[in-house]
């Protein structure tokens, strides 16, 4: 066996070109070519520079991220079929370094001896930790290896900042609805791939259902159609018709993609924090229900409600503060599931209540002047004349007693010289 024998580069062209029987749905319907491929075509679009570069077999270094089932691999796999170098499977899960040392070997040498490029397809890159990505770097600096990442984590967060300075980031969305339909469709009416040869019908309603089961993700909804239509009886006819009962019956509630620990955890609460903002409790409600779904700790949800009601709401109802305080000590004395009735509760006051950022704006303002400004001097008058020395130093001398003097609240100065007449606190209702 040759040195690079163990790279199989041939592999991964020959599993797309021989589905197997046994394989999962989703395995044996994957797109083989752009003209399959639904649902990401603003980025592999016949004008779009990526379709460009991959049908001219000029591809450079990629990092393909996007959520489960948005394509990536099967993008990965188009690319196989098209390009005229070796395309090696790398996988961050099963392979380490010492299998990456083997395989930049042999990429050097095909380059030194066939000046054929390599490319290799690194699958969930994100596992890799920083150190391991590191080992990327001189392989693609060099031109040794042309890297193919995928990734469903964020590459700002989870790729080395060097690696994605040399990469294209393409950003796959989830399947569009209309996306999923076809997708469904497809594989129900394809008899050698799919499932056309058990004859099953789909009502809209299931269609529906099974579209929003998916999420966005083809694997998922492909994975729900493949177990629903084996499981469900035929009737007499010799058709297998799916309707809601019959998904309710085969398919337990889907799980919300959710990762809290990920960024998918700051998407959410931002879409609430948002949310509440612009006083709209319709769509508070609905990402609180999606981070509750997903797992979310309510407690987390609870403290970010409390520092929102200063934040956001401050003066324009200071009892705001008291409510989401509220809210917070009940979720910690209630706790799930009945702590979600107070988080409702909680959430609609808080989106419904006007909105005053004067008093988060005015500290922002003071902590950049204290930043900028240094140590000022606080005036003489109030300062505390603790000692006869400070006493004579003239600390506290000329402060007037606002319980004895109602007109020093605003002729007394209460800033630095350089700062007298500066406004930080504009509060927006009067």
């Amino acid at each position: 066996m040759r040195e690079d024998d163990d790279l199989e580069p041939d592999l991964f062209q020959s599993e797309q070109d021989r589905p197997d029987a046994f394989a999962p749905l989703a395995e044996r319907v994957r797109p083989r070519d752009f003209t399959d491929f639904l649902g990401q075509d603003e980025i592999v679009a016949p004008d779009r520079p990526l379709r460009r570069a991959i049908e001219s077999d000029t591809l450079s270094s990629v990092i393909l991220w996007g959520p489960p089932g948005s394509g990536k691999t099967t993008l990965a796999r188009i690319i196989a079929r098209r390009t005229k170098a070796a395309f090696v499977f790398f996988s961050a899960v099963t392979s380490g370094i010492p299998e990456l040392r083997r395989m930049i070997k042999a990429a050097e040498q095909r380059r030194a001896l066939n000046k054929q490029r390599t490319i290799l397809f690194v699958e969930e890159i994100h596992r890799f930790n920083k150190a391991q990505q590191d080992a990327f770097l001189p392989h693609v600096e060099r031109g040794t290896i042309v890297l193919l990442g995928a990734t469903t984590e964020n590459p700002s967060f989870e790729v080395i900042a060097p690696l994605l300075s040399r990469s294209m980031v393409v950003v796959l969305k989830p399947l569009s609805d209309d996306a999923m339909g076809r997708l469904l469709d497809r594989a129900l009416a394809d008899p050698e791939h799919g499932l056309g040869q058990l004859k099953a019908d789909l009502s809209p309603e299931a269609r529906r259902r099974l579209i929003g089961f998916g999420n966005g993700d083809a694997r998922a909804a492909l994975t729900a159609l493949e177990f629903v239509v084996t499981q469900t009886p035929a009737g007499a006819d010799g058709r297998v018709r799916i309707d809601e009962q019959a998904l309710d019956t085969a398919l337990l509630k889907k799980a919300l993609r959710y990762d809290r620990a990920g960024e998918e955890h700051y998407n959410l609460i931002s879409a609430y924090i948002k949310s509440l903002r612009d006083s709209d409790p319709d769509g508070a409600l609905y990402w609180l229900a999606r981070m509750l779904e997903g797992g979310e700790d309510p407690k987390f949800i609870a403290r970010r409600m409390v520092i929102f009601a200063s934040e956001d709401i401050g003066n324009a109802d200071p009892l705001a503060l008291v409510m989401a305080t509220a809210v917070w000590q009940a979720v910690e004395f209630v706790g799930l599931p009945e702590a979600q009735i107070n988080l409702a509760h909680g959430t609609t006051y808080l989106a419904s209540r006007p909105k005053d950022n004067a008093s988060y704006v005015g500290l922002l303002e003071a902590i950049r002047d204290a930043r900028a400004m240094g140590n000022l001097e606080v005036p003489l008058h109030l300062r505390n004349a603790a000692t006869s020395l400070m006493r004579d130093l003239g600390y506290g001398q000329g402060y007037r007693y606002v319980h004895d003097d109602p007109s020093a609240k605003s002729e007394q100065a209460h800033l630095p010289e350089r700062l007298r007449g500066k406004r930080y606190y504009r509060p927006k209702l009067s």
